[in-house]
């Protein structure tokens, strides 16, 4: 496993296991337990993935059985939209999160998206953050000229940005723009999230071989040779550990730029968050 340092000195693992769309609490806390005995140390939520209880009984368990200890997990949350609307929302969110997860701290915590009164909201996760309970403050769905504001306005600057990051939708820009503001990128949907599928094409596969890798390992081994942080969701146990085994092969620099040719631009991201409907939908929704 290899590490990003962020700006505070803490140690992020440069692979994670994401839970989006796990609404099944068993088969939630089944899957993390997978994950944690497979290795991995980091593992996402959020608010609105509604599984966060389920997280911290898998974290309370594998914890429990002596497979790792807290201080050697990297656990993860955002705070949803509905929870921005002003500072002591924001902290009533940050305290839900942690109760919902049986956790005295969480080793990082983002602001979901860039929506209602996020500069509040990230006052109250300062606050946390001085008082320990977040290790770690970040940011999801910033886009460059958003990030560029927030960086240029806040006290304390996000460490973390987890945007959609595959090699559809490469984000060099956005990338350029978080090494600017020393903020770690952090992949979501890093297999294409289901829009695309690098698993048919063929010059991947044909990487893939030459390597006697999977196609699904080249394009995570892709993303995390471009410093990006990566969490591959699944609810198999075999793909957890497949998507995991990425620590024992490095893409050359033509088969980097080769993935690099799959890139759509916008056209290859799954949500249009510069879509009026998306940010309506976004501000309404109830997830409590």
């Amino acid at each position: 496993m290899e590490y990003k340092t962020l700006t505070n000195g803490i140690k992020m693992p440069m692979e994670g296991f994401g839970v989006f769309q796990v609404r099944d609490k068993e088969e939630c806390k089944r899957s993390v337990l997978d994950a944690i005995r497979t290795g991995y140390r980091l593992i996402d939520t959020a608010a609105s993935y509604t599984n966060e209880d389920a997280v911290g009984e898998a974290v309370k368990e594998a914890i429990a059985e002596g497979i790792c200890t807290r201080e050697e997990l990297f656990i993860t949350s955002k705070m949803w939209v509905q929870d921005m609307a002003n500072y002591e929302m924001a902290k009533a969110a940050i305290d839900a999160s942690l109760e919902k997860m049986g956790l005295e701290y969480l080793d990082l915590y983002l602001l979901h998206q860039a929506m209602k009164d996020y500069f509040s909201a990230w006052r109250a996760m300062e606050d946390a953050y001085k008082e320990g309970k977040l290790k770690a403050i970040g940011v999801s769905n910033f886009y460059p000229h958003v990030l560029t504001n927030f960086c240029e306005t806040v006290s304390v600057r996000p460490m973390v940005n987890q945007v959609e990051l595959h090699p559809y939708f490469a984000q060099e820009g956005a990338l350029q723009t978080m090494q600017h503001y020393d903020v770690v990128p952090e992949a979501w949907a890093p297999l294409g999230g289901g829009r695309h599928n690098p698993f048919d094409d063929e010059m991947v596969k044909g990487i893939a071989d030459a390597h006697k890798k999977t196609a699904g390992q080249v394009v995570l081994r892709w993303n995390v040779q471009r410093g990006v942080v990566v969490i591959p969701k699944s609810v198999h146990k075999e793909r957890i550990e497949e998507n995991f085994d990425i620590w024992d092969f490095s893409l050359t620099e033509e088969e980097m730029n080769k993935i690099g040719t799959l890139d759509l631009g916008y056209e290859g991201t799954a949500i249009k968050h510069f879509d009026p409907e998306f940010v309506r939908m976004c501000t309404g929704r109830n997830i409590h």
